[in-house]
């Protein structure tokens, strides 16, 4: 479909309901991506007669290929007021006003960068907006790693052994994978707020059943349950970057976002030690409910709608459950203030587009493999990923046995990992948006931070991984060495900053990739993520599985050789992506839009099947009547 972002899968629309919609935010469909955009100059009793003349005119434009110069329909045109703002509505109305136009309803990324502004969100809202998000992804590694030094005690309260008690580490990261499929497509087509609200509902109530629990089967299932609430929180906080943020800007937003995941291996292990050491394993599942509790009523309160097939750039005002409760507060005010000038029907259902809702589809994140492209990054990211668990996963086990450690001394050791992580995590992203616009400095390719441009003819691939790959062999060196360091009953301080650099480059690396696949499928950003948390926590599991193992097996120092092997063997695909992914992505594109013509012929053939049975299906009747008669 023209317009449509390469690889991406278009988003079911209403055409009709669509077209009436977009005078609060959505474009009519282009047959020119540059055209400009003419304010209306009726009130909303010409609304509908302007839809449709503009759709005529947009036909004839798309066979004479010509451009329209009427083909949008200004907000000032139906005179509302749409906040969708974490705390000044009024402010976001404004800002769509003077855009002159529309906001598209879903990202193109082969728009010039011309028309409306890409969000209305201003720059505060953003940043509360992706706080909010990074908090939420805060979650899933919080719980799993929070979770490590009360191993112990809950095997000998529980009397299980060791060994039962670590298939609960391993269930986890399956359904740490599994889950997001479906939460994944949940937000991609009703919003991103339904879909945290029915996260953390499901993960409250695991954790409160962790804590009341006696018997290891309830802690095995309610550990699965836990883990399918929270580790869908990172999908979505990608997919909330992906409708707020054009890709010049997305490394910083994605810094912050990986920053909030990745801040729970290093706070996760203390917070637990000191918990379980001082009030017992219980207080750990209490903590999470307060912590969880509290996320909840701050989201409620101040997180906006973001899904662009729900609120455009964020000038159309949601409804029900997608609005926050200062957007509902803001809208009821305002409409009493603006009720002499507005109908019911144009305050809501005719100026907002019919969306289909479906049960959620996990295999939508595992078509996404089948791209080839994708599935190398994805499969990359996924091993880099694996070998970040595996010396989180081995760290308790082995500074027991070299350094005599306890419980709590055990998790202050993750504070370097940890920091390295967050670090990086932090400045990758300046790295990255700066290295876009580098290189698109050189190539003279234009670039505005408020309106998405067209990729098509920018390398993105090199403008990421130029700071991937450099860090990814970094990474293996970092992990060799820790391993021969830990063979050698080293000293621990050189560990520790072998901690620190491996925290860092391994979170650089598999966050430019994690980037990467968000600027391929800008559209459905969340379903994206969940494909690569599918691959990359499944393979972790199976990692986290096998190393104690593979230790006992080969020694420390050949069994994180071997992982840092499996690293490097795997680069060169990322250097092919590096090399052939801008033509790679073409492809793609092009195979999209051929899949989309051929789905417009079936669809045109199936109505004109249908209009003609229904004309014989007439003309039988009429002679059935004249034949009474």
């Amino acid at each position: 479909m023209p317009g449509s972002a390469p690889g991406e899968p278009d988003l079911p629309h209403d055409n009709g309901d669509a077209t009436r919609g977009r005078a609060l935010g959505y474009t009519f469909e282009d047959c020119n991506a540059s055209e400009a955009s003419v304010p209306a100059k009726e009130g909303l009793q010409s609304l509908n007669k302007d839809a449709t003349s503009s759709r005529s005119t947009s036909s004839r434009c798309s066979r004479n290929g010509e451009q329209d110069p009427e083909k949008r329909v200004s907000e000032e045109h139906s005179g509302q007021v749409s906040p969708i703002s974490v705390a000044n509505g009024s402010d976001l109305n404004r800002q769509a006003t003077r855009s002159g136009g529309s906001a598209t309803g879903m990202e193109d990324v082969n728009r010039e960068p011309s028309g409306p502004p890409f969000s209305v969100f201003t720059g505060n809202q953003r940043r509360i907006i992706v706080f909010l998000a990074s908090f939420g992804g805060f979650f899933s590694p919080l719980s799993s790693n929070i979770y490590f030094p009360a191993l112990n005690s809950l095997a000998q309260d529980l009397n299980v052994s060791n060994g039962l008690i670590n298939l609960t580490l391993t269930s986890y990261m399956i359904f740490q994978g599994l889950a997001p499929a479906f939460i994944g497509d949940l937000a991609d087509t009703a919003g991103r707020r339904p879909a945290y609200l029915a996260c953390f509902c499901i993960y409250l109530g695991a954790n409160i059943g962790l804590a009341l629990q006696n018997s290891y089967a309830a802690l095995f299932v309610l550990r699965c349950v836990q883990s399918s609430g929270s580790s869908g929180t990172i999908a979505l906080a990608s997919g909330v970057v992906s409708d707020i943020a054009v890709a010049s800007e997305r490394g910083k937003y994605m810094g912050f976002i990986t920053a909030g995941s990745l801040l729970g291996p290093s706070v996760g292990p203390v917070l637990g030690g000191i918990l379980s050491e001082f009030l017992g394993w219980r207080a750990i599942f209490w903590f999470l409910v307060i912590l969880g509790a509290t996320f909840t009523i701050l989201f409620f309160i101040f997180f906006p709608e973001t899904s662009r097939i729900i609120v455009g750039n964020g000038s159309i005002a949601p409804k029900g459950y997608s609005m926050s409760l200062l957007n509902y507060l803001q809208v009821r005010r305002q409409r009493k203030e603006a009720n002499h000038t507005l109908t019911p029907a144009a305050s809501h259902s005719s100026l907002t587009p019919r969306r289909k809702r479906h049960f959620p589809n996990p295999l939508a994140s595992i078509h996404i493999l089948n791209d080839k492209e994708t599935f190398i990054l994805l499969l990359n990211n996924a091993f880099m990923f694996a070998g970040f668990y595996d010396i989180a996963a081995t760290i308790p086990s082995l500074f027991a046995e070299i350094y005599d450690f306890n419980d709590l001394q055990i998790g202050l050791c993750y504070l370097p990992f940890g920091a390295g992580a967050t670090l990086a995590a932090l400045v990758n992203g300046q790295l990255l948006d700066r290295n876009f616009k580098r290189i698109a400095k050189k190539l003279d390719f234009p670039i505005d931070n408020k309106r998405q441009s067209d990729l098509r003819n920018f390398p993105i691939e090199r403008a990421r991984l130029q700071i991937a790959l450099p860090m990814l062999y970094l990474a293996c060196a970092c992990i060799l060495a820790h391993g021969w360091i830990l063979d050698r009953n080293g000293p621990l301080a050189a560990v520790l900053v072998i901690l620190f650099i491996c925290g860092c480059s391994l979170t650089c690396a598999f966050n430019v990739t994690s980037t990467l696949i968000v600027d391929f499928y800008p559209q459905t950003s969340a379903t994206a993520t969940a494909a690569n948390n599918l691959l990359r926590c499944l393979l972790g599991a199976g990692a986290t599985a096998v190393i104690t193992p593979m230790i006992n097996g080969m020694g420390r120092g050949w069994a994180f050789t071997f992982i840092s092997l499996m690293m490097v063997v795997l680069s060169p695909m990322l250097w092919a992506v590096y090399f052939k992914g801008m033509a790679w992505r073409e492809q793609r594109r092009l195979r999209t839009e051929k899949a989309e013509e051929e789905r417009e012929k079936r669809r045109a053939t199936t109505i004109e099947e249908g209009t003609t049975r229904g004309g014989s299906r007439q003309e039988k009747d009429l002679r059935r009547t004249e034949e009474k008669r």
